[in-house]
């Protein structure tokens, strides 16, 4: 007999455990580290805090940049982080004092060990290639991804890759290939040795796109646009397959994020100042969570446990926490 595939396990509600406020402007990016032992979170105050994911305790700050940051992307190992930034550059930060704890842990110390130097307008995205962490893929408003060699510190690709900003840029989880997404309503997909256009999997000039993503098994492409809408795309046949929707999102580039770590979940932030979760497979709305008072920009799952991070705008400034009840 063929074996019936596990029905996925029942719904278990998400509820707020945490709430703080580690910096002075609009949280911009939260992200777990794939360790699973700090949370990063980015401001338009120009600062990157790394946080306790457990009590939100600010463990160490990141300053050196000049402008706001956009968004913040670890290395596989949790060992450096990269962060896009308003003042046009990409900064790597070396987190591995930080991860060691003791003396070395000075929480204001210079942790950054390069600045990559390039963009001619904001950096607004930046991704560590999952397979290394000399390689990092950003994305501007100069309309230009980028790829770096960190080692070097030079840009070793610069691709006029589309005619209005790009607001993301994702690699796939063996490195191989680049997705980015611009307000110019395409999404793109790039050889991440060559630079060369591989596919454009939306090419719609309106609406824009504001967020785009490989699923981690690498298949799909999720991708948020300014008209409420969130598609999870087959990049290989170009054909959407689900739509997600219910939120509201129309202005900002807000994050999504896979949840795996029990049933498979899509997660976003909203303009309605919510966090929106989604059964992947049936689209419907699993749980709305209530508590930020502006727009939630960002949201990250964490890697082991059933617990949600997430960012609101300047009248909110807090990260709130999730966690399902065991």
């Amino acid at each position: 007999m063929s074996q019936q595939p596990a029905p996925a396990p029942p719904y278990r509600p998400y509820r707020q455990v945490r709430a703080a406020t580690p910096h002075t402007r609009a949280v911009s990016c939260v992200r777990f580290s794939p360790c699973g032992r700090l949370l990063a979170t980015a401001s338009l105050d120009g600062t990157v805090a790394l946080l306790s994911p457990s009590s939100l305790a600010v463990i160490a700050v990141l300053r050196g940049h000049t402008d706001g940051v956009s968004d913040v992307s670890w290395a596989t190992e949790s060992f450096y982080l990269c962060t896009a930034s308003d003042d046009r550059t990409v900064r790597i930060w070396d987190i591995r004092p930080v991860l060691a704890g003791g003396a070395q842990a000075d929480p204001g110390a210079d942790r950054c060990v390069r600045v990559l130097k390039g963009h001619t307008n904001f950096v607004f995205s930046a991704n560590f290639n999952p397979q290394t962490s000399s390689q990092i893929a950003s994305g501007g408003f100069d309309c230009t991804v980028r790829i770096w060699d960190v080692k070097s510190g030079r840009c070793t690709r610069a691709i006029d890759a589309h005619s209005e900003p790009v607001t993301s840029v994702h690699f796939i989880r063996d490195g191989s290939i680049i997705v980015s997404g611009s307000h110019d309503g395409s999404c793109k997909i790039w050889d991440a040795k060559t630079g060369a256009c591989l596919k454009t999997v939306i090419d719609d000039k309106k609406p824009a796109v504001s967020f785009s993503m490989f699923s981690p098994n690498g298949k799909f492409i999720l991708v948020a646009t300014l008209d409420d809408s969130l598609k999870l795309c087959n990049f290989a046949t170009g054909k959407f397959l689900k739509v997600y929707s219910g939120h509201v999102n129309r202005v900002y580039c807000t994050q999504s994020a896979f949840s795996i770590t029990n049933g498979k979940y899509i997660v976003s932030g909203s303009e309605d100042n919510c966090v929106y979760i989604w059964d992947l497979q049936g689209r419907n709305i699993l749980q709305k969570l209530e508590g930020h008072t502006d727009t939630v920009i960002s949201v990250s799952c964490h890697p082991t446990e059933n617990k949600i991070a997430s960012g609101g705008l300047d009248n909110d400034r807090t990260v709130r926490l999730w966690v399902q009840d065991g």
